[in-house]
């Protein structure tokens, strides 16, 4: 009896775990699947073949190779000024004028005086044949004879001098037009009309245009080492997308007294849109800095793996951890000579979040890498 009256109690026992089983599995059913982990944003770069090589970009501006200050080779009042800055002058032409009377008369002066000097050469040339002939019917002496001839000489030389001194009042009256030596452009003017100047006192500056060149200055620190640039190019601050080969003419063997930097011209090939006075900057590739191989990448993209240096590469979109060798430094970049390869993207910002296979999504990737003058500004301190 006893048995019997247990018996439903101990069946109610065993089916309550198995009720309970079943509701739990009810309530799993009914909770969401976990999402899928979102890729996290980063920032990357591409890095590019040959950017191992430093360089350096200073700023100019464009000059002419060749400026002449032209002055008149007599002194004189301007009466007038043809010219005006900027304007494009050939040969001959004709700049500024001074006031030709003065010389005018000084020639006119000239010229009678060779008159006279004529006159009187005549003279003693009808005296000397005259002389000639008495001598020879021997009513004069020989000495009479010869000074008459002396005479003669000597009216002789007057007549040259005195054309010699017309030729050169010509000259002077006609150095009274100031003109243009060669082909080229007006940069400055330096006196008016009615300003009275100096033989040789400059007055009009034209610079040739067929030779240009751009002007830098370069801190001592630098000298040495650009002296012996390998690749010399210049941007215009007009065309920044057109780059022009240029070369070191000229390093100034002094400082600057006031800015203590060295005076570089780089000579340009010339062109019609390069214009005198535009803004340019002249990049250098400083020779023995690192391994041309070598590649760059910013200080922020390093991170340390068990006392290695690293950066995580992004393939597939998911990042991989890969170390690097270290080839020294350039301004703000890192320059990496083993490790990774050109055309690989990197991480550059938020790497000390990521995991081994985790996915990434890339907000500004730098194709063609960061260009070579924003490198060489941090590294250069302009």
């Amino acid at each position: 009896m006893f048995a019997l009256s247990q018996r439903p109690s101990i069946r109610i026992a065993y089916r309550a775990p198995l009720v309970l089983a079943a509701l739990a599995l009810l309530a799993a059913c009914d909770k969401p699947a976990p999402s899928a982990e979102e890729p996290r944003p980063v920032r990357a770069i591409t890095l590019a073949a040959g950017g191992g090589a430093e360089r350096v970009a200073f700023s100019g501006d464009v000059r002419p190779r060749y400026e002449s200050r032209l002055g008149f080779r007599v002194g004189g009042k301007i009466v007038e000024r043809k010219v005006d800055v900027g304007a494009t002058v050939s040969e001959g032409q004709v700049l500024m004028r001074l006031d030709p009377q003065d010389l005018r008369l000084a020639e006119a002066q000239a010229r009678a005086s060779l008159r006279a000097a004529e006159t009187e050469r005549d003279l003693a040339q009808a005296d000397y044949r005259r002389h000639q002939d008495l001598r020879a019917r021997n009513f004069v002496s020989q000495a009479l004879l010869d000074a008459k001839q002396a005479a003669l000489r000597a009216a002789q030389a007057n007549v040259d001098a005195a054309q010699a001194g017309l030729r050169g009042q010509s000259n002077q009256a006609g150095y009274a037009n100031l003109v243009a030596d060669r082909m080229g452009v007006v940069t400055a003017v330096d006196a008016e009309v009615g300003q009275v100047v100096a033989a040789g006192t400059p007055v009009v500056r034209v610079a040739r245009t067929d030779e240009k060149e751009v002007v830098i200055g370069i801190p001592e620190d630098r000298v040495e080492q650009l002296r012996q640039a390998s690749e010399v190019q210049v941007r215009l601050w007009a065309r920044p997308d057109e780059r022009i080969p240029g070369k070191i003419r000229e390093v100034s063997p002094v400082a600057d007294p006031a800015t203590r930097t060295y005076t570089v011209k780089v000579a340009i090939p010339a062109r019609a849109e390069v214009r005198l006075g535009m803004t340019a900057t002249v990049e250098m590739a400083a020779p023995g800095s690192a391994p041309a191989s070598a590649l760059r990448v910013p200080l922020s993209a390093l991170v340390h793996d068990r006392g290695a240096s690293a950066v995580w590469v992004v393939e597939n979109g998911a990042v991989q951890l890969r170390r690097v060798q270290l080839a020294g430094q350039a301004g703000n970049d890192m320059l990496l000579s083993g490790g990774v390869q050109p055309g690989q993207t990197v991480v550059t910002a938020g790497v000390h979040l990521l995991k081994p296979g985790q996915k990434v999504r890339i907000l500004t990737a730098d194709v063609a890498r960061r260009s070579d003058t924003e490198a060489a500004a941090g590294g250069a301190g302009q």
